[in-house]
């Protein structure tokens, strides 16, 4: 069920509507990490263990979930990898929630929240570490929360940081984030209609002023590469996305943040489902743009809303500066 009910109110099994037909939908996303748990060199079958886990969670926990949300992907040169190495990894989504109303009693109480993460906590633990005999083939399931999808985890992050030390940060400025990173959004679904398949930054900006005043805005291709370096499989380079967004206030930020975590983006008219990566800025990205803009010395004329230049040419990006009264235009991507 789809709402524009206020933030603070929102559920973590209720959805949340956007601009330009997108929602957002409530999921359980769990990390997997696959280790062989015997002698055995035969190559792990993706199949069974689909099925594998299909059956433990309809067994164990009345969970139904599709085989097509269950993602994995095997290791390449196996047999150049060391035993105790992982040989596959994937994920697991949950996006049919409906049940949980029932079992935790979700009729819109002051504990919803501290109950649904309580239950989620118990599935990782009852995963985590589980063995999986494929006809005889043994391996080691390793499962946890990923770290965009645990608000709480990364709200102690920054109050870490801000307590402890500083990085991106100057010591004069108060130590609270205001800037949100998305990774893996289809561009097609940020561009002008008719006019682009690239994305836009006023349908962009327009989107995420949902969720409060935006002060920086930066769009640009998401290349698949993860913060470690190592290639995403889920995404095709040219058709997906990264959007970077700073807000005003540091209360939207927080509150958008935890609407976006544990959630992933669903478009009016489509099939596909965008389950993308979220996470907040710990490397002052705005901040640290501007340096670079300045020592490179470039820049573009103002159009679309407020002021639009260049970022570094690697990420063939934008950045805007955005102000209360800048004027709105409609512009070719």
């Amino acid at each position: 069920m789809s709402n524009r009910k206020p933030r603070k109110t929102l559920l973590p099994t209720e959805a949340f509507d956007l601009e330009s037909g997108l929602s957002l939908i409530p999921r359980i996303k769990l990390d997997l990490t696959i280790y062989r748990a015997d002698k055995s060199v035969s190559p792990i079958d993706e199949w069974k263990l689909k099925r594998s886990l299909i059956d433990y969670l309809k067994t164990s926990n009345s969970i139904s979930i599709p085989e097509e949300d269950i993602k994995i992907f095997k290791y390449k040169d196996l047999k150049k990898r060391k035993r105790e190495d992982p040989v596959a990894r994937g994920n697991l989504f949950v996006l049919d929630l409906g049940f949980l109303s029932k079992k935790l009693g979700l009729n819109g109480e002051d504990a919803v929240e501290e109950e649904f993460l309580k239950w989620r906590k118990e599935i990782v633990a009852e995963m985590d570490g589980m063995e999986l005999n494929l006809e005889g083939v043994k391996f080691k399931l390793s499962v946890e929360v990923p770290s965009g999808d645990d608000f709480e985890g990364m709200r102690k992050e920054w109050e870490e940081i801000a307590a402890f030390g500083t990085r991106g940060y100057p010591r004069s400025e108060r130590q609270q984030p205001d800037t949100i990173i998305l990774r893996g959004v289809p561009s097609r679904w940020f561009a002008e209609p008719r006019v682009s398949s690239k994305p836009s930054m006023l349908v962009t900006h327009t989107i995420f002023s949902a969720f409060g005043k935006i002060r920086n805005l930066d769009v640009g291709e998401d290349n698949g590469i993860d913060e470690d370096g190592d290639e995403d499989d889920n995404l095709v380079s040219g058709l997906h996305c990264k959007i970077v967004v700073q807000f005003e206030d540091h209360k939207d930020f927080y509150d958008a943040l935890k609407v976006l975590s544990g959630r992933s983006l669903s478009k009016q008219g489509s099939r596909l489902r965008a389950d993308y990566e979220v996470t907040w800025d710990r490397d002052g990205f705005f901040r640290n743009g501007r340096s670079r803009a300045e020592q490179s010395k470039r820049w573009m004329p103002a159009t679309g809303v407020g002021n639009y230049r260049s970022e570094a040419s690697r990420r063939q990006s934008h950045v805007s500066r955005l102000s209360p009264d800048a004027r709105r235009k409609r512009f070719r991507d």
